[in-house]
């Protein structure tokens, strides 16, 4: 017997997080897979040493010259990962860390000062991640630092009843940048047994909450991303 989709309104909400995190990536075709999440990402929730920050789409930046105030900019990192500065146009920001990106700045301005000393400080971070699916208040949830799986399904109001905890389907972008799915147990997490399995989450990751079991992840993509999604393939949403 074939099984009902979930409810229309929640899981409508949910796809269109997740064509909107994705940025209507192959028209919200995902490639799911229910293998283990690589151990280098399944890292301890909260590292001794975290690593160095690095700059993400949608921080907003504040770029300082303690000599020159007149090009003292406030900007935010565009989806494609450049800010704009006066005189020298775009440079890339997103995936490097603030003093990398004020010495990029420096080198940039030496044609038009004669010695450029700039700063970059990140104001406010704009990393988010979307959680949707069995939770009470589904949507995006920002980025702080070391923010795990669970931690962000308890940002999204904690899982509704009828959710289903081992199977998680969180979606991330592979070293390729497609869309990868996997479905993540996170009863041991819950339960204290495993605690410092929590995943630690990226930038625009989804976290999906199902209602039941997923007897086949790849058909359940399908029927509840694909088709219930009143767009056509290929409709991309804003980021923002």
């Amino acid at each position: 017997m074939r099984r009902a989709l979930p409810h229309p309104v929640r899981g409508l909400a949910g796809s269109l997080a997740l064509c909107a995190a994705l940025g209507g990536l192959a028209g919200c075709y995902y490639r799911v897979t229910t293998e283990p999440l690589p151990a280098a990402e399944r890292s301890a929730a909260a590292p001794a040493a975290p690593a160095p920050y690095t700059i993400q789409v949608a921080d907003h930046l504040g770029v300082k010259f303690y000599q020159n105030p007149d090009l003292n900019e406030e900007v935010i990192v565009r989806p494609d990962g450049r800010i704009s500065l006066q005189l020298i146009g775009d440079v890339q920001a997103a995936g490097v860390e603030p003093a990398v990106l004020a010495a990029n700045i420096e080198n940039a301005y030496r044609a038009e000062l004669s010695a450029p000393h700039a700063s970059v400080l990140v104001r406010e971070l704009g990393g988010r991640v979307y959680v949707g699916g069995e939770v009470n208040k589904p949507g995006a949830v920002p980025l702080t630092a070391n923010l795990t799986l669970v931690q962000a399904i308890q940002e999204a109001g904690g899982f509704l009843p009828t959710a289903h905890l081992s199977q998680v389907v969180l979606i991330r972008r592979d070293a390729s940048g497609h869309p990868v799915g996997r479905a993540i147990d996170v009863r041991p997490v819950i339960g204290g047994k495993q605690a410092d399995e929590d995943v630690p989450l990226q930038p625009f990751d989804i976290a999906f909450v199902p209602p039941s079991k997923i007897a086949d992840v790849n058909l359940w993509v399908k029927q509840y991303i694909r088709d219930v999604l009143p767009i056509t393939p290929g409709f991309a949403l804003p980021l923002f």
